[in-house]
């Protein structure tokens, strides 16, 4: 699965060339299109720090999860504690790495308009709020779940930050591989806050969102390929042929929908769940397929109909875990 070449030799060079030539005409441009953004105000500076659609998506995995761990409807408190604490844990996450990813943030036009790249927040503010998320959410998980949910929380927020960030994210084509690790530990957490153990279940669902990661996310990548060649990420799109990225995707959907049936028989599912995981997994497979068709005809790949349908698919599977623990 990892065996392909890379062209790094070749995209080397015109990094090298590339970047002395047009950085100076792209930062101009960059500076510029920061200095009109509108101006945000001190809580809408530290809510966009957070990156709160990732934990928006984050939130979509974890309440099935406590559906499904407490067999029906979990516990009011429960639910209250796990999402803040939960909350609370992805936003430090992001908010580090938005601290340490400014210098690439700055560069590429998605991303450039965050309050980092923009001078909004000190780092100093910046790593102070942080860190009192990061303690918040541990304490509050660790105090009034369990200790296990509270060390959960804290090996998401190192996964993310010293993993992927620091670690991944500049060196590795594998980067959202492994370092997508972290955005499956919700699954993880919801369950130990209501069991206050792990077992087959949870697994499972943190393998179906591991495996997802990748075909979700590398659409994206294909889109913004430019960008992230020209911050020097080596996303897979940009280090990859096109065939590569396309037949990669194609495989951990496949894996993806394999692990998404295999929670049927783990977890005791019902028809409900089980008719959801076919028809779901067909579709995300036929655009899988689809954008690797169209590469193979040299057309544009429309890379963005399967990365927003991807979030459908991840949404609506775990919108059927949850009715299904009610059946």
């Amino acid at each position: 699965m990892r065996s392909e070449s890379l062209d790094t030799g070749s995209n080397a060079g015109s990094n090298s060339g590339s970047n002395s030539g047009s950085n100076s005409g792209s930062n101009s441009g960059a500076s510029k299109s920061r200095e009109s953004a509108a101006p945000r105000g001190l809580f809408a500076r530290y809510l966009a720090l957070t990156k709160p659609r990732i934990i928006e998506l984050l939130l979509v995995t974890t309440v099935p999860t406590l559906f499904l761990a407490s067999k029906g409807w979990p516990s009011l408190s429960i639910t209250v504690i796990t999402l803040v604490g939960g909350t609370f844990a992805a936003a430090s996450a992001n908010s580090y790495n938005s601290i340490i990813d400014r210098d690439i943030d700055a560069l590429m036009e998605r991303t450039m308009h965050r309050p980092m790249p923009r001078g909004e927040i000190s780092v100093r503010s910046a790593v102070i709020f942080a860190s009192a998320l990061a303690l918040i959410s541990v304490l509050l998980l660790w105090m009034l779940a369990n200790p296990l949910t509270g060390i959960l929380a804290l090996v998401a927020i190192l996964l993310y930050v010293l993993g992927y960030t620091m670690v991944l994210k500049r060196r590795t084509a594998e980067n959202i591989v492994w370092g997508g690790a972290a955005g499956c530990m919700p699954v993880l957490i919801g369950w130990a806050a209501v069991t206050n153990s792990l077992s087959w279940a949870p697994v499972v669902l943190f393998l179906i969102i591991f495996f997802w990661t990748p075909p979700h996310y590398w659409p994206l990548a294909i889109k913004y390929k430019e960008e992230y060649a020209a911050a020097s990420v080596p996303m897979l799109p940009v280090i990859a042929t096109m065939e590569n990225v396309a037949r990669r995707i194609v495989i951990y959907a496949w894996v993806m929908v394999a692990v998404s049936l295999a929670l049927i028989p783990v977890a005791g599912m019902h028809w409900l769940y089980s008719a959801a995981s076919v028809i779901l997994g067909g579709m995300f497979l036929y655009e899988s397929h689809a954008i690797a068709h169209r590469v193979k005809r040299g057309v544009d790949p429309k890379p963005m109909r399967l990365f927003h349908g991807s979030i459908s698919y991840l949404s609506l599977l775990f919108l059927a875990v949850a009715i299904d623990a009610l059946l």
